[in-house]
């Protein structure tokens, strides 16, 4: 059976931390950001934690 390869999008997307949670950025941060208030893109670039049946399907695409 060969090796499990990463999948590199994925890799580029998702960060894994120290306590093994994966972290991930939130949308809507990267254009058109003039007629955001400033409250709500301070809030965007904030990351945020993965949850539920989509943690395990990363964690697959990763190869953890």
């Amino acid at each position: 059976m060969p090796k499990m390869r990463t999948d590199r999008g994925a890799a580029k997307r998702f960060k894994i931390t120290g306590s093994g949670k994966i972290r991930r950025r939130k949308a809507f941060r990267s254009h058109l950001l003039e007629k955001k208030p400033s409250k709500r893109t301070r809030r965007l670039d904030r990351g945020q934690e993965v949850t539920g049946g989509d943690a395990r399907q990363i964690r697959r695409l990763l190869g953890i």
